[in-house]
């Protein structure tokens, strides 16, 4: 027969372990949750970036009727990203209010000049600090998208665009300012 000594001790070695085990899993959970947020806000922005495109290869002829050639939509395309805004509501869900209306309306603005309020915002805020370097997450504190993962990446996404289309300089690993 066991002793009720050795039961008690067995039972609480177990429960001890059990309640590492289950730190160990909110801990899990909640990177998973975060990640889940940035991959689900990334996926926004993909999916409309190609509905832009999309619309953009339908409305081609309609574009260069209105006096603007293929050259030039595909400059000013790499020069303007398609709006950011609304890449993620405060649970880290894409923005689903515009629907097609709102990507045929970005994709036109994108054509013809039109740059995403997001993009408006950061250059506006990099256009304040002088020249100074600064990180993603500072830029999203000053515009008050600092409350997820997702909100947080958005804005890192624009201002990778931004310095692919020399409109941001790359300062260092995470750093970016101004364009001269």
């Amino acid at each position: 027969m066991v002793s009720a000594a050795h039961t008690t001790e067995d039972l609480q070695v177990t429960a001890g372990a059990l309640q590492g085990e289950l730190q160990r899993l909110e801990s899990q959970k909640q990177a998973l949750e975060r990640e889940l947020a940035a991959v689900v806000a990334h996926l926004g922005s993909v999916r409309r970036a190609l509905g832009a495109l999309s619309h953009l290869a339908l409305t081609g002829p309609a574009v260069a009727a209105a006096g603007i050639d293929g050259a030039d939509v595909r400059t000013e395309e790499r020069q303007s990203p398609v709006v950011e805004d609304g890449a993620a509501d405060d649970t880290g869900h894409p923005d689903e209010d515009g629907g097609e209306e709102a990507i045929g309306a970005q994709a036109a603005a994108s054509a013809m000049g039109g740059y995403g309020r997001l993009t408006e915002q950061i250059l506006e805020y990099l256009a304040t600090t002088g020249g100074s370097e600064v990180r993603a997450r500072e830029v999203a504190a000053a515009l008050g998208r600092d409350e997820n993962a997702g909100s947080i990446n958005a804005v890192r996404s624009t201002l990778d665009r931004l310095v692919g289309a020399s409109r941001v300089q790359r300062a260092g690993r995470g750093l970016y300012r101004a364009a001269v």
